[in-house]
């Protein structure tokens, strides 16, 4: 048996479901990067957290790996496209260090892909920057004649 220590659910709110997120685009910010080994222990992969900031999904998370430094010169080459994809979005163009990519809105292309186990996972395909609002137009108002 475990005390729980008074916890209380009604104070908290239930986790939510992490199904797949449907195919499409999100804003989102990269939350988290961190520098790992492959599991082979030949090469090493970026790893950001994404987290999405607008819509029905905010709060969600999902994960992109850049393969950085690997023995396929292919998987390398992949792997510095997306980064200068993800550099653009956010316009950061020459960062020292991938914290200076955190907490910088771009927009996330998403689409669902089904592993090897079956499952299926989100994944992302693109990056863009986050436009802006548009700004509003300015119009000469009409004005009837009897008002001039």
């Amino acid at each position: 048996m475990v005390d729980l220590n008074g916890f209380n659910a009604n104070e908290i709110e239930p986790s939510r479901s992490f199904d797949p997120l449907p195919p499409g685009k999100y804003t989102a910010v990269i939350t988290g990067s961190e520098w790992k080994k492959t599991k082979s222990n030949n090469g090493a992969y970026l790893e950001f957290t994404f987290q999405i900031i607008e819509g029905p999904h905010a709060g969600r998370q999902l994960w992109d790996r850049l393969n950085l430094e690997n023995p396929n010169q292919l998987a390398v080459k992949i792997a510095k496209s997306e980064l200068s994809s993800i550099c653009r979005a956010v316009g950061v163009l020459t960062p020292k260090d991938s914290v200076e990519l955190h907490n910088i809105p771009l927009v996330v292309t998403v689409k669902q892909k089904t592993g090897p186990d079956g499952e299926i996972r989100n994944e992302i395909t693109a990056y863009s920057a986050k436009k802006a609002a548009p700004k509003p137009v300015q119009t000469n108002s009409f004005k009837p004649p009897w008002e001039k």
